[in-house]
């Protein structure tokens, strides 16, 4: 089995999980799903895991595509797929192809951003992670959000 075999099958394992059960009850799961799903890549990605109401996953999307040390994220759009999914809440995550896994202050203000648009839809953001590498920072943990 290669590989991308193996990354695959392990990716849709972890959803699964994370879609059968309440995801905060394993916040390791959705930690593993977003490093699996976005460490290795060459270019900067940019996804929401969106929630229902009961904090379940209801799918993550893969919004934006950048270039190696950025990408350009739209507060518009994410609000038009957290509507289209009647989401209650999101999960952000994006990677750095860098490997350095600390946030920017871009960062940390794109992320103010997103949870301002979204709570005026009622839509709560849980977290924002930045994965590199083996690494997947959580912005909620570092009191960020």
């Amino acid at each position: 089995m290669s590989d991308d075999t193996l990354i695959a099958t392990a990716l849709a394992l972890l959803a699964g999980r994370m879609r059968a059960t309440d995801h905060l009850a394993s916040p390791a799961a959705v930690r593993d799903y977003l490093r699996l799903l976005l460490a290795g890549r060459e270019h900067e990605v940019f996804v929401v895991v969106l929630l229902d109401a009961q904090n379940r996953v209801l799918s993550c999307e893969e919004l934006f595509r950048g270039t190696l040390t950025q990408t350009s994220v739209y507060p518009r759009e994410v609000v038009k797929v957290a509507l289209a999914a009647n989401a209650g809440a999101a999960i952000f995550a994006h990677n750095h192809p860098s490997g350095c896994s600390e946030p920017s202050r871009a960062d940390e203000l794109l992320t103010q951003t997103l949870k301002s648009a979204l709570a005026l839809v009622d839509v709560k953001v849980l977290d924002h992670f930045v994965v590199a590498g083996a690494e997947a920072i959580s912005f909620a943990e570092r009191g960020l959000l």
